[in-house]
């Protein structure tokens, strides 16, 4: 099962930001097309008030700072150059996690579709969009808001595919600024099937993809959960991808690079569940030859390793 796919995390709202330029992203471009990545998601256009592109409208209600620098035009220019496909991820106000209510997610993005295609729909590399709304479970107003957005985006850019990134309620499952690395209240695999079966239901038709994370559960239990996505997403027509995390969530200091061990467990996984793709979260921090973290150039080069035993 091969990375074909990464998110782009510029936004780095509980990772280190890395302060790089044009220069440094052509670069991380060329790393990533070298292992056959061939798909780059911008994981959000925004996270409360910074942002990635000069967007009018975000800035005047929402407040946002004005970006130094349109990283959505230059991402899109790099995958033209480099020949991938680039999903823009929605706008993220912040207000879903201080409520737990998605409803403000859709009043804002449903400004920021149409902007960003009629600002960016002119190039070929422009390949989908990403919903960026990430929930475990049912939540308030979640499968509306997939549906809206989704059937929004796919009208406006002329049916081009949308997808999601979910992730499972396991023992992992903290939050990020929480000291804790597991926890006791988790969801059984027939309460997983059940609820995203509704869920699913619910955004057939507006959602092509599901990646779930993988990172929330234990290794052991990997075969289980994901023949139940297989098995769901087929059911309603969905692609079913997997989002191998390249960072550790099992070690104290949250994040660093995962052990390629670790890696590897995750994507044999996918690959025996019959998935249709694999992406990563995320490959510019956590496998990229010029991360910030020393590990990512080492981490790299055991999946170029590992490249070679598939071939």
């Amino acid at each position: 099962m091969k990375i074909t796919g990464t998110f782009l995390d510029e936004i780095s709202h509980d990772i280190p930001h890395q302060n790089w330029g044009k220069e440094e992203w052509d670069r991380d471009f060329g790393f990533m097309k070298a292992v056959g990545i061939d798909t780059v998601i911008m994981i959000r256009s925004g996270y409360r008030r910074f942002i990635t592109y000069p967007s009018a409208y975000l800035q005047k209600e929402y407040g946002c700072y004005q970006p130094p620098l349109d990283l959505v035009e230059l991402f899109l220019e790099l995958a033209e150059k480099y020949e991938m496909k680039f999903y823009f991820g929605l706008y993220d106000s912040g207000r879903y996690w201080d409520t737990g209510n998605l409803k403000d997610e859709i009043d804002a993005n449903r400004f920021v579709i149409d902007e960003v295609w009629e600002k960016y729909g002119k190039y070929r590399s422009f390949g989908g969009w990403y919903l960026s709304m990430e929930i475990s479970r049912r939540t308030k107003g979640a499968t509306e808001a997939f549906r809206t957005l989704g059937l929004q985006c796919k009208q406006v850019s002329g049916g081009l595919p949308t997808f999601i990134s979910p992730w499972i309620d396991g023992k992992k499952a903290v939050m990020a600024a929480s000291s804790q690395l597991s926890k006791d209240d988790v969801v059984s695999l027939s309460e997983h099937e059940k609820e995203w079966s509704e869920i699913f239901h619910g955004i057939s038709g507006a959602v092509d993809a599901v990646a779930f994370q993988d990172g929330h559960i234990d290794y052991h239990e990997l075969p289980d959960f994901f023949e139940i996505n297989k098995k769901m997403a087929d059911r309603f027509g969905l692609q079913c991808w997997t989002n191998a995390e390249s960072f550790d969530r099992d070690m104290p200091i949250k994040f660093f690079p995962i052990k390629f061990e670790k890696l590897r467990l995750k994507l044999e996984a996918a690959r025996k569940a019959g998935y249709d793709k694999a992406i990563t979260f995320e490959f510019s921090h956590f496998m990229s030859p010029q991360s910030s973290y020393l590990q990512a150039r080492n981490l790299y080069r055991r999946y170029q390793e590992y490249l070679l035993e598939l071939e």
